[in-house]
């Protein structure tokens, strides 16, 4: 009688206990039912905002997903990257070199906050919407979905040193971002499969220019390019031209989430040099997971997915760490 009430009791607290944990997860621990009581609808509200943006904006999916990726690689994700200067912020990450006249998609955040904040205030956090923008951008642009993990808490400091030297540069080659990559803890897999959001959005002619007709100081072009491509981008990006021309990332499907960005790698069009290295350095570990994705899309997606979750786990704010900001552009109370 004893030993049956015991396993009653026991199997009891293990019930008890789960079901704490899934109210209450512990500090450290993102869950995808972290708002399931208290904003329920922050999905919904998310995704209908991005769908809304997207009807008067072909490039703002592609460009919320890169304002995630931005955020995530400076101390984690955490809405860094959303503050303005003002009170105890002196230095903007969004002035950074790699973010300045470059990243875009704040207003959208920002109109995102305040409709969530009229639902659940002072509940959702911004680097939350942020991960729940860069899933329904994707998703809509008919690339694959995930399960975000959510219970992010923003920041109350930014750090534009950090966003200087962390983030990864078009210019840089694919050692430095190699090692990039794994400072915050994703592999050569992780690598290659979220510059796959290449597949989508638009580079400005300066962040490529330099391969179009002296490369690295060989009074050459950069010998990886495909030749009727490059005559193409020569067109689009002359010599002392506009350095802000937009030009597609993927010739192909430009606004559309699909492999295409890696198999135009295999004939020599990929737009930054940073993309083309995936392919063209010799000896290079990312070949093979190039030549894989560009040969099934369903192992790209199934990647990408993963990695959007390793990325938007890089060291989050939780518990009672950060805050959760009523405006995105500034730290509560300032």
């Amino acid at each position: 009688m004893f030993s049956t009430n015991n396993t009653y009791y026991y199997s009891l607290l293990a019930t008890i206990f789960s079901v704490l944990t899934l109210v209450f997860p512990s500090e450290g621990q993102l869950s995808a039912t972290f708002y399931s009581s208290t904003c329920s609808n922050v999905s919904t509200i998310v995704r209908n905002s991005v769908q809304q943006a997207l009807t008067s904006d072909s490039r703002i999916a592609a460009s919320l997903t890169r304002l995630h990726f931005h955020d995530c690689f400076v101390d984690g994700c955490d809405g860094s990257i959303l503050l303005d200067v003002g009170g105890n912020i002196t230095q903007s990450e969004k002035d950074a070199a790699p973010n300045a006249n470059s990243v875009r998609g704040y207003d959208v955040i920002d109109s995102i906050k305040s409709t969530v904040e009229s639902s659940c205030p002072g509940v959702v956090s911004c680097a939350d919407i942020l991960a729940l923008a860069a899933e329904s951008s994707v998703s809509l642009s008919e690339g694959p979905s995930w399960t975000v993990l959510l219970g992010r808490r923003d920041s109350l400091t930014a750090n534009q040193a950090g966003a200087n030297t962390s983030l990864p540069s078009p210019f840089e080659s694919l050692a430095n971002i190699t090692s990039k990559f794994s400072a915050v803890g994703l592999d050569t897999t992780d690598l290659v499969a979220l510059s796959g959001a290449h597949t989508f959005g638009r580079s400005q002619c300066q962040f490529f220019s330099q391969r179009l007709f002296d490369f690295n100081g060989t009074g050459n072009p950069d010998s990886t390019l495909n030749t009727t491509y490059l005559s193409t981008l020569q067109q689009n990006c002359p010599q002392n031209g506009n350095g802000a021309t937009l030009n597609d990332l993927d010739l192909s499907t430009p606004d559309t989430f699909d492999n295409d960005y890696f198999t135009n790698l295999l004939i020599h069009k990929g737009l930054l040099q940073t993309d083309q290295e995936l392919f063209s350095t010799d000896g290079a570990s990312t070949i093979s997971i190039v030549n894989n994705f560009a040969n099934n899309q369903t192992a790209f997606f199934e990647a990408f997915a993963q990695s959007m979750i390793n990325m938007g786990n890089i060291n989050p704010l939780t518990g009672t760490q950060g805050e959760i900001r009523s405006d995105c552009k500034k730290v509560n109370g300032s």
